[in-house]
């Protein structure tokens, strides 16, 4: 059985470093110079992923038919805490100054929805892979609330800057607001498909672009620069310590089992690789996140199939 997991989460993270791969290769052959990495980093924010968000609820979701859906996005948000809690407590052992909130931005969030489907299409079918296709897609409606509201404004605060409501409504987050608000009042049924097609074609490119930008951040840090004693902790945290947790409590919730599932797989996903898109769309300095996205889904090879 760990064989079989293991193979199978192999494929789907060959799959992911293949893209991240070529955006590396890129920018170290200077096919894509820092300047064009900027743009496609606002591009993909400002419009690919919006693109994906909207269709995504506009032709999946219903209220009629979930209503128990807003359960999912509080799921969400409750592994946000856990992790943040987690991060907090191993900071103390960490001597960092400038990038501590970049250490808890990658035991915060993880890889909630690129992974995930591929190991559900993979390791699931009939009925229950399309239960937990619909699970995966309300959970990503709080992650990408979070991710794209707080989780900015932790990946690009300042001390001397305060906090301004404003910032929580970046394109993403409109994105999935404008969605909910079209399904509520069967706006979605209204729109052509002479619309809904290219919109469908743009949200499609969100994946490889958005790999393109983590390859490419990551061929900005060599090897030698890696901060050994943060990235120990991050993987401890990361990839043992909270899927540990969810072994732990999961079955005592007596939850439905593909529940659990998704919980326990959410749980033991590497970190987010939105945080190094958002890095480079607002000009913010790689301490830690290329770095801890680059090992931690090195690592996950061994832990996701473990857990």
């Amino acid at each position: 059985m760990f064989l079989t997991y293991f193979k199978i989460t192999g494929l789907a993270m060959a799959q992911i470093f293949f893209l991240g791969a070529l955006g590396y290769i890129f920018v170290k052959k200077n096919i894509l110079s820092h300047s064009g990495l900027d743009a496609l980093s606002r591009l993909v924010i400002q419009v690919i992923f919006p693109a994906l968000i909207f269709t995504q609820l506009l032709q999946n979701f219903s209220f009629s038919l979930y209503s128990n859906w807003w359960i999912f996005p509080l799921i969400s948000l409750i592994i946000t805490t856990a992790g943040l809690i987690v991060g907090l407590l191993l900071l103390k052992f960490l001597k960092l100054k400038t990038h501590k909130l970049q250490f808890l931005s990658l035991v915060a969030f993880q890889n909630s929805g690129y992974l995930p489907l591929g190991l559900i299409a993979s390791i699931l079918a009939g009925a229950g892979r399309d239960t937990m296709l619909i699970y995966l897609f309300l959970l990503l409606l709080g992650f990408d609330l979070v991710m794209w509201s707080f989780g900015v404004y932790l990946l690009t605060h300042e001390h001397a800057k305060k906090f301004a409501l404003g910032s929580i409504f970046s394109p993403p987050v409109i994105a999935s607001i404008l969605g909910l608000l079209f399904v509520a009042f069967g706006l979605n049924k209204a729109i052509p498909e002479v619309a809904m097609k290219p919109l469908e074609m743009i949200g499609g490119c969100t994946l490889p672009l958005a790999l393109f930008v983590v390859g490419g951040n990551i061929a900005a840090f060599r090897p030698e620069h890696i901060n050994k004693k943060a990235m120990s902790l991050m993987v401890l945290a990361k990839l043992i310590i909270l899927p540990g947790l969810g072994l732990l409590f999961l079955p005592h919730l007596k939850l439905p089992q593909l529940m659990g599932l998704m919980i326990l797989m959410q749980l033991a996903m590497p970190p987010a690789t939105s945080s190094s898109i958002i890095i480079r769309h607002y000009h913010r300095e790689d301490f830690l996140i290329s770095q801890g996205i680059f090992l931690g889904h090195i690592i996950s090879l061994i832990t996701i199939p473990l857990f």
